[in-house]
């Protein structure tokens, strides 16, 4: 039998769930879709008054897009430990805080870690890399 103290992954402990109207441009309810998008999973950021949009390259982070009702409000987990995908080229190392990053073909909602060498990224880095071995599900704790 395998050791249960060898499995250290703990995305989704401790979760804060929060509700936030989407935007309407980067993150659409579709219908057709189970969590009713196709932008599940990936990184967003504060757009406007209590608006979340798809991060961009070096936007504050503020959490995982969970789900889109057809009302348009989006349940975001804003805290705990969430799996995030990394940006295309993008470095992301244990132990640093997060920006926002660009995946293939310039697609809004991905993550880097926040270049220390620059006072703006810094400032909005937010989180810290818990595990970076897998570019597509990088562990962050909120």
């Amino acid at each position: 039998m395998a050791d249960p103290r060898n499995a250290t992954r703990r995305t989704g402990a401790r979760p804060t769930i929060e509700s936030f109207p989407i935007d309407g441009v980067t993150i659409v309810f579709d219908a057709t879709k189970s969590l009713g998008c196709v932008s599940e999973g990936l990184a967003v950021k504060l757009s406007g008054n209590n608006q979340i949009a798809l991060a961009e390259a070096n936007d504050p982070i503020l959490g995982r897009l969970i789900h889109v009702e057809s009302d348009g409000i989006a349940a975001v987990q804003t805290g705990g430990y969430m799996s995030l995908p990394a940006g295309n080229g993008a470095t992301v190392t244990a132990g640093t805080k997060i920006v926002g990053a660009l995946g293939a073909s310039s697609a809004k909602g991905y993550i880097k870690t926040a270049d220390a060498a620059t006072l703006a990224q810094v400032a909005a880095g937010r989180g810290l890399i818990i595990d970076s071995s897998t570019a597509t599900a990088v562990e962050v704790l909120f």
